[in-house]
């Protein structure tokens, strides 16, 4: 799955525990949940509470805010009860933690409670790192669940294609990357996107139905854009990006959307192979190669060349390097559009 490209170089050099991926959270002694990505971690953290509850109706759960910790709140916490009810901790903000938290839980995770179960939430930095190394080691028996940003492209379509499994859909390839391209921003939103579309559309997602629901997202105007200038297609580029433009729609957005298939084509110009080698060597999607094998057509290295160069340039003009940007804007598409007519 998508994040579990994102593990760090450091823990896999440290770590002699088990590294999951999210989607395979499940109890531990200790649970070192690990990374930037708060939508990922949120879910593992809800996942392994689901397990336990499952197994144990009686379940308490107690959550901690490490960097507000006292000294002894974690043994407390711990402690058997009168009637030995099973515990889920749940420490957030360990990379804020006190000093004091940091002392306990080095000393907790060296002799775990027994039926407890200790979530650590550790979103990045060097603080509390002779904890997460403890951890890592195996001290406590426990796991780790990297959850790393989700940013590349072809993990953010990885990330929508599985949330539609899932939900018990499935999305074509172009549905996928137009939703992608509209929900740009953090991955929750483009979970949430995907439950609706399910939600209102039933378990096969059209582009058609994707369109309907993005209806006026920037991101989508900017592939509709970006698809009409790479198929050699000026008129209607020129259309789209007007309506664009009149609509307020920033320009950045719309020249970013054209340059990522630029970038794709580039990619895979004159690479030879399967779709499924050439995808896994390139990190796309092989839907993705043929998408780009197929617009790359007709296009020369120097005309790629060229037209990467202009790209920047057109990004510097529309970052304040030009007074009209709309007009360098339009070159640009121009030029795109010239060459996708050789197809």
């Amino acid at each position: 799955m998508a994040t579990a490209r994102g593990k760090s170089a450091g823990a896999k050099r440290t770590a002699k525990i088990p590294q999951l991926d999210w989607a395979e959270a499940r109890p531990a002694p200790v649970v070192l949940i690990s990374g930037p990505e708060g939508f990922l971690a949120d879910r593992a953290s809800q996942a392994i509470r689901d397990a336990l509850r499952t197994a144990h109706a009686d379940l308490e759960v107690h959550d901690v805010d490490a960097a507000a910790y006292t000294a002894g709140e974690l043994f407390t916490i711990a402690s058997p009860s009168l009637f030995a009810e099973p515990r889920l901790i749940r420490v957030d903000a360990v990379e804020r933690c006190s000093d004091a938290f940091l002392e306990d839980a080095k000393r907790y995770v060296a002799a775990p409670a027994e039926d407890t179960t200790l979530v650590l939430r550790h979103a990045s930095g060097q603080r509390g790192k002779a904890l997460l190394d403890l951890v890592r080691g195996g001290a406590g028996s426990g796991v780790e669940i990297p959850c790393a940003e989700v940013k590349k492209d072809q993990d953010r379509l990885a990330f929508a294609q599985a949330e539609f499994r899932r939900l018990g859909a499935q999305a074509s390839p172009g549905a996928l990357r137009m939703l992608v391209a509209a929900y740009s921003g953090g991955i929750g939103e483009l979970a949430g996107a995907c439950a609706q579309l399910v939600s209102d559309a039933g378990p096969r997602i059209s582009e058609e139905q994707v369109t309907r629901a993005t209806e006026g997202r920037v991101e989508t105007n900017g592939f509709k854009v970006a698809d009409a200038a790479t198929a050699g297609r000026a008129a209607d580029a020129l259309v789209l990006l007007r309506q664009a433009l009149s609509t307020g729609t920033d320009p950045i957005p719309l020249l970013a959307a054209v340059n990522m298939k630029v970038r794709a084509m580039a990619r895979v110009y004159g690479a030879g192979g399967a779709n499924g080698a050439l995808a896994k060597e390139l990190g796309m999607a092989p839907w993705q190669v043929e998408r780009a094998q197929r617009e790359v057509r007709g296009w020369r290295e120097e005309d790629l060349a060229r037209t990467i160069d202009l790209a920047a340039e057109t990004e510097w003009r529309l970052k304040g390097g030009s007074r009209d940007p709309e007009y360098a804007l339009e070159k640009y598409l121009l030029v795109v559009a010239s060459r996708g007519r050789r197809r």
